[in-house]
C-alpha cells in the first residue's frame, strides 16, 4: 500500500522486519508466484528433450627429450602442461579427425576437464542417445592420441633431421681436416692447429651420434585410455533440482517484486493493522472480526459486552471536551450496513456532522473506518480536513457490517419558552427522540446570538 501524503506516521523503513511484515501481509501473492514458478521449472524440464553424457578418461604420458617443460606448481604436479592438453583434445583437428573416424560431418562438441593433481583428461560428449555421446567419446579419446603421436613423431623426425644434417656437416669438416693434415710437416703451427681442430670436430661428432642415436631410440607413449567411454544409464540433462530450483527461486524472485508493487500500488484499507499502519492513527475497536452472520446478531443485541465497554472507555478517555463528532468513511457506512448497528452508550454530546455548525463546534472526532471500502488517502484526506479545524482526531473504529451507534447518557434540555429549534447536529438519546418524534440531529435550545459558536459553547 502506498503511504498516504500529510499522514503522521511511521514510514516503512529498510529493516527485515518490514520486508517480513510486508510479504506476511501479501502472503498469496508470493506463495502464488512461488507454485507458478516451481510449475513452469517443472514444465520446462518435460519439454526439454534428455541428454546423455559419456565420459572418456586418457592418462597423458610424456613424449620424449622435446617435451616442453611445465612449471610444477600445487595444482600441476606433472612436467606436462594438461591445461594445453585439454585444448588441443578439444580443438577443431582432433574435432575433424574424430569424425573422419565416425563417418560424420561435424560431430558433438567434446568438453575436456583436468582433475586436479593429476595427470588425466577427461573427455566428455553430450548426445540425445547414450550410444551416441560414448561413441563420440571414444573417437574423441582415440583422435586425440593419434594427433599427440604423429605431432611426437613428427618433431622426433624434425630433430633427427637436424641432428643428422649437422653431423654430416661436421663429418665433412673432419674429413678435410685429416686431408689437410696429410699435407702439413710435423712440429709446424698449421700441424698443431690442424690437429686441436681434428679433435674438437672428433668430439662434435661423437656427441652428435650420440643424440642421433637417442632420439631414434625414443618410445613415443602418448598416453592411454584408462577408462573408457560407456553407455550412460540415466540421462543427465534435465536435472530436476535444477529446473525446479530455478523455478522457485524465479518464482520467489517475481512474487517478492510482485507484492512490493501490489503493497504500493494498492491503497485500499482492509484490516485495522493497516489504519494503524498507513495513517498512525489508533485503532480504538476492531468490530470486523466476526464474520458469521449469527455471530453479527449475537454481538448487536448484546449491551455489556466487553469490546463495547473498551470502546465507550476509550473514547471517553480520549475526547478533550464533550462534544464528540463521528465521521463515517464512506458517508453511506451506516446506511448500507445490513446488520442491525451496536449502541455504544458515553457520556458525551454526539455530532453526526448533519449540521453546519458540527465541525466548528466538535471538541475532537471519531472515524468509522469501512473495511475494504475505504482507501488510505481517503483517511488522509479526511484528516487534513480536521486538522485545517483544529479538531484532533482521538481514534478510529474499524468495522465492516457491524457500526457502532454513539447514544449520549446525558438527557437533552428542556424546552425554552422562547427558544427556537436549530438544527446543531447534537441528539439526544434514541428513546426520548422516539417519544418527542424528533429528529436525533435536533435539540430545542435558547436563541443564541448571531455569530459563530467558539470552541467548548454548549
Amino acid at each position: 500500500m502506498t503511504q498516504p501524503p500529510d499522514v503522521h506516521a511511521r514510514r516503512p523503513g529498510v529493516e527485515l522486519e518490514d520486508h517480513l511484515a510486508l510479504l506476511r501481509r501479501r502472503w498469496l501473492v508470493l506463495v502464488g508466484c512461488v507454485v507458478v514458478g516451481g510449475t513452469a521449472g517443472l514444465g520446462l524440464m518435460r519439454l526439454t528433450p534428455s541428454a546423455y553424457t559419456a565420459v572418456t578418461e586418457v592418462q597423458v604420458m610424456p613424449i620424449g627429450a622435446q617435451e616442453p617443460g611445465n612449471q610444477v606448481t600445487a595444482r600441476q604436479r606433472e612436467s606436462l602442461n594438461l591445461d594445453t592438453e585439454a585444448k588441443v583434445a578439444a580443438s577443431a583437428v582432433v574435432a575433424r579427425r574424430a569424425a573422419q573416424t565416425l563417418g560424420l560431418t561435424v560431430p558433438e562438441p567434446a568438453e575436456v576437464t583436468v582433475p586436479p593433481n593429476s595427470s588425466v583428461l577427461a573427455i566428455a560428449v553430450t548426445a540425445a542417445d547414450p550410444q551416441t555421446a560414448a561413441t563420440q567419446s571414444a573417437a574423441y579419446a582415440d583422435a586425440y592420441l593419434a594427433h599427440r603421436r604423429d605431432s611426437a613423431l613428427a618433431a622426433l623426425a624434425d630433430q633427427q633431421q637436424a641432428v643428422l644434417g649437422k653431423l654430416r656437416q661436421v663429418n665433412a669438416g673432419l674429413d678435410a681436416t685429416i686431408r689437410r693434415l696429410a699435407l702439413l710437416v710435423r712440429g709446424t703451427p698449421d700441424h698443431t692447429i690442424a690437429l686441436q681442430r681434428q679433435s674438437v670436430l672428433n668430439r662434435q661428432a661423437a656427441s652428435l651420434a650420440l643424440k642421433y642415436d637417442a632420439l631414434r631410440t625414443v618410445a613415443v607413449t602418448p598416453g592411454t585410455v584408462i577408462s573408457p567411454a560407456a553407455p550412460p544409464a540415466a540421462p543427465s540433462s534435465p536435472s530436476l533440482p535444477l529446473y525446479l530450483g530455478t523455478g522457485l527461486m524465479a518464482g520467489l524472485l517475481a512474487g517478492a517484486a510482485a507484492a512490493l508493487i501490489r503493497d504500493r500500488l494498492d491503497t485500499r484499507l482492509r484490516s485495522a493493522a493497516d489504519i494503524e499502519r498507513l495513517t498512525g492513527l489508533p485503532v480504538l475497536a476492531d468490530l470486523s472480526t466476526a464474520a458469521d452472520p449469527d455471530a453479527l446478531h449475537e454481538l448487536a443485541g448484546a449491551a455489556e459486552l466487553d469490546a463495547l465497554r473498551e470502546l465507550a472507555s476509550a473514547v471517553v478517555a480520549a475526547c478533550p471536551g464533550k462534544r464528540l463528532l463521528v465521521c463515517a468513511l464512506p458517508t453511506d457506512l451506516c446506511v448500507s450496513s445490513p446488520v442491525e448497528p451496536l449502541a455504544v452508550s458515553a457520556p458525551l454530546t454526539v455530532l453526526d456532522g448533519t449540521d453546519v455548525r458540527d465541525l466548528a463546534r466538535a471538541d475532537a472526532a471519531l472515524l468509522l473506518v469501512g473495511l475494504g471500502r475505504v482507501t488510505a488517502p481517503e483517511v488522509a484526506a479526511t484528516a487534513r480536513r480536521l486538522g485545517r479545524q483544529d479538531v484532533p482526531i482521538i481514534g478510529v473504529v474499524a468495522v465492516t457490517d457491524v457500526v457502532p451507534v454513539f447514544v449520549p447518557l446525558l438527557e437533552s434540555r428542556p424546552h425554552t419558552p422562547l427558544g427556537k429549534l436549530v438544527a446543531t447536529g447534537e441528539f439526544p438519546t434514541a428513546s426520548a427522540s422516539a417519544e418527542r418524534g424528533v429528529s436525533t440531529s435536533a435539540e430545542t435550545t435558547p436563541l443564541p446570538p448571531l455569530r459563530r459558536p467558539w470552541q467548548g459553547h454548549s
